[in-house]
């Protein structure tokens, strides 16, 4: 296993993490891909992608946004609505 240290600097976390040797080749490849410094930035690339692709939509800020405008836009009633339609 190795150990990657991260340290807090301005508003970041701090933390030392256990990980195979399979995923620090990942976040080498990724790290290699996008031209990154340290696996640091690595791993922040990895966590946005799985936000962005993984997490239930109500988990995401702009879901928040989405939800807000539907609550406050139009809705009409079964009866309003088949007016509408027929």
């Amino acid at each position: 296993m190795r150990c990657i240290y991260l340290y807090m600097w301005c508003n970041m976390v701090q933390a030392v993490i256990n990980i195979d040797e399979n995923t620090n080749r990942v976040l080498n490849i990724v790290k290699a891909k996008f031209g990154l410094k340290d696996k640091s930035q690595a791993i922040n690339i990895v966590v946005t992608e799985y936000e962005q692709t993984s997490l239930e939509p109500e988990l995401r800020p702009e879901y928040k946004i989405k939800l807000a405008k539907i609550i406050s836009g139009k809705h009409l009633s079964r009866k309003e609505f088949e007016k509408e339609v027929a």
